[in-house]
């Protein structure tokens, strides 16, 4: 079983910057990631953009988050892992679980899970409902009514992708749901702290509520920068995309990487303790 990605190699004549590993969220696929991976393959990168379970060419991968996270570090080996909402789960998931996969986080709009039991079993509950609507109502009808939420109300409709999202199938994001949704999810908070790597949490300035959990986040782990982009909402990488990136490389730069030896590419790939307060600031 294997994901889906695309890779960017280390352009030639330019001093090998590492590499990073994109991962998209729910009802996107590795495409919504395009334009941030040619910018930083610009800057050096070896970037590889990666379907997640439930979608593009991952459609028919059936897993939960601790299998998908597995499947993840097997496609980008050793690197630095940047995830958006749902990726960033995957991702947070392979760093507690294989730190030696990730020389550095970046958790885009993420959370921990749900660590309150009764929430998570609301949380559950409601992620089948919407599992449910996919499989009568089919994609598109469910990806208007998606995308019509307002937490994704700052999201330009061409940053959208609604093209790519609507290459999805109903079976696989309604396992993506039921498998992989929050509300299915193992809280991690209590991992937090356990992280060794630097941790950057990046969020829009207009998203309270993953602002609030983004600060609960930082105050458990070790190496944590908080970075909010102004003006932007919940998917602040795509509606503040110079802004994200100016954001992300500066801490790419400003951030080594621990040393390691760098783990081979699964063949996916080829197929379709302070906390930084003075970084925070800049950010």
């Amino acid at each position: 079983m294997k994901l889906g990605a695309d890779q960017l190699a280390a352009p030639p004549g330019l001093a090998a910057r590492g590499r990073i590993v994109l991962v998209h969220g729910f009802t996107q696929t590795r495409a919504s990631w395009a334009d941030v991976a040619v910018a930083l393959h610009r800057h050096g990168h070896e970037v590889i953009t990666v379907d997640a379970p439930g979608h593009g060419a991952s459609g028919a991968v059936e897993v939960d988050l601790r299998a998908g996270a597995d499947l993840l570090g097997r496609t980008g080996g050793t690197a630095t892992y940047v995830g958006y909402s749902m990726g960033g789960r995957l991702a947070l998931h392979l760093a507690v679980s294989r730190p030696d996969r990730v020389e550095r986080l970046v958790l885009v709009s993420s959370t921990a899970g749900i660590d309150d039991t009764t929430e998570r079993a609301a949380r559950r509950a409601a992620d089948e409902r919407l599992a449910t609507q996919i499989e009568r109502d089919g994609v598109a009808t469910f990806l208007a009514d998606w995308l019509a939420l307002p937490l994704f109300a700052n999201l330009p409709p061409d940053a959208a992708r609604l093209d790519d999202r609507l290459g999805n199938t109903a079976a696989g994001l309604a396992s993506s749901l039921r498998l992989a949704g929050t509300g299915a999810q193992v809280s991690l908070w209590q991992s937090l702290q356990s992280l060794a790597m630097p941790v950057l949490l990046v969020v829009g300035q207009l998203d309270e509520k993953y602002a609030a959990i983004a600060e609960r986040m930082a105050a458990l782990i070790p190496d944590a920068t908080i970075a909010v982009i102004a003006g932007a909402g919940h998917v602040a990488h795509l509606e503040r995309p110079a802004e994200f990136l100016e954001v992300l490389q500066r801490w790419l730069d400003a951030t080594p990487v621990r040393p390691a030896d760098r783990m081979p590419v699964d063949s996916a790939a080829n197929q379709q303790p302070e906390r930084r307060q003075d970084a925070e600031r800049e950010l």
